[in-house]
């Protein structure tokens, strides 16, 4: 049975994040969607509230689940017993900050890293984008699955982050 993870902090899941983890589905026998924190970034969801919505986002899809990471993503994948990291890759500059990471997690445990080019339709979605679109009051739900908008402009408003 070959398994796949798919890390990301997912803050908030996109539709560009579930393009990859469809596609990925397809490929393998098992995704699981491995919602991770990451220290260089300031999140808008807590980690319960991004696992829950992506696991709302993946529920049609039987061979996928969610799990937060708590530890090293490598250790993540022994435990899992994944083969294979699956990334999505929006252009050059995604490819420049991931290979150094797909290099070392090999380096680490052997897993290798499988590279999905992002589908033309959700080619220019990424999360800080879309939050920094609804922290300025504009449109979001075409860009995320349903419900994920909510989420995302509770989160705002509670910060007092939007401007109308």
């Amino acid at each position: 049975m070959s398994t796949a993870v798919c890390p990301g902090s997912f803050d908030p899941i996109t539709l560009g994040h579930l393009d990859v983890v469809r596609r990925g589905a397809a490929l393998f026998d098992e995704v699981v969607v491995a919602v991770a924190s990451n220290s260089a970034k300031q999140p808008l969801l807590d980690v319960d509230e991004r696992v829950e919505l992506a696991a709302r986002a993946v529920a049609d899809l039987p061979n996928v689940r969610v799990a937060p990471v708590t530890g090293l993503l490598v250790d993540f994948c022994r435990d899992a017993g994944a083969d294979v990291l699956l990334k999505g890759l929006r252009g050059g500059s995604d490819l420049d900050a991931e290979l150094p990471m797909a290099l070392m997690n090999r380096h680490l445990t052997g897993v290798e890293t499988v590279f999905l080019p992002a589908g033309r339709t959700v080619l220019h979605i990424a999360s800080s984008l879309v939050k920094d679109v609804a922290r300025h009051g504009g449109e979001i739900d075409d860009l995320v699955p349903p419900g994920v908008g909510d989420a995302v402009r509770a989160a705002l408003a509670a910060r007092g982050g939007t401007r109308p």
